[in-house]
């Protein structure tokens, strides 16, 4: 895997033509930048993948990790800032946690730097102000395990191991306390439209907390409901990013709000 670190918290992992459009992959709970390499190879070079790299694992296991996701989107949209060739076409794109990353980077690029996202392509998470009381921060470590085992999200084989059950387990507790403490008001908006993806039978997110981002942005909205799970992006791999090459060459009709 080639990588391009630009700065610590954007990789590149594929060329793509001065021109094309940018999207920011933001990950889910416990995931990396690298969770976002297939999509990069798939969409490069028609669209420069910018995949995010969180603190606290991989190549940054040795940085503090951020403590809510405030501190996240403010990281997310330094990196940005700092990038001399982001340019104005810029769209987001997160999955589960990654989704109100996104939205709150969102916020962040609308409000300091004048800058709209085209889109945000919101995975695998219900609405923002859609609140449950989920407390899987904290769980024992098996209960932490069992959790992911039920998204489907990683292959549990991997804690049986010591080490990596060492390495990996704080990152994802430290992410599951961030998204389990944010909190959002019903009227806080983004101007961007937003494409909304959900599994039919993801445990996390209904359809009506899915059709609830149509209250927080001032645009349009579209939902798409594929088979399968909290990772139905994994199985519908290339559906997923038809919608989002559809979504990034085309401008979406307003009316489908």
């Amino acid at each position: 895997m080639t990588t391009i670190a630009t700065g610590a918290w954007i990789r590149r992992f594929h060329p793509a033509a001065a021109d094309a459009p940018r999207l920011v992959c933001v990950p889910h709970a416990g995931g990396s930048a690298s969770f976002y390499f297939p999509h990069s190879a798939d969409l490069a070079p028609a669209v420069a993948v910018l995949a995010v790299q969180y603190p606290g694992r991989q190549d940054r296991r040795h940085e503090p990790f951020a403590g809510s996701v405030a501190e996240l989107a403010e990281g997310v949209v330094g990196a940005l800032a700092a990038l001399p060739d982001l340019g104005d076409d810029v769209s987001l794109f997160g999955h589960s946690m990654g989704a109100t990353v996104a939205f709150e980077v969102a916020r962040r690029l609308e409000h300091r730097l004048g800058l709209t996202p085209r889109r945000l392509f919101a995975s695998g998470r219900r609405a923002p102000s859609r609140q449950r009381d989920e407390r899987v921060h904290t769980l024992s470590d098996d209960g932490v395990i069992a959790e992911l085992a039920a998204l489907n999200g990683s292959d549990s084989r991997i804690f049986a191991d010591p080490e990596m059950r060492a390495l990996l387990l704080p990152a994802i507790r430290n992410d599951y306390r961030a998204i389990e403490t944010y909190r959002c008001a019903p009227d806080v908006t983004i101007s961007a439209p937003v494409t909304v993806l959900t599994g039919a039978a993801d445990p996390k997110t209904t359809s009506e907390e899915a059709d609830a981002w149509r209250r927080h942005t001032t645009a349009d909205v579209t939902v798409h409901t594929m088979t399968g799970g909290h990772f139905f992006l994994n199985e519908h791999h290339t559906a997923v990013l038809d919608v989002v090459v559809r979504s990034l060459t085309t401008r979406d009709n307003p009316s489908g709000r």
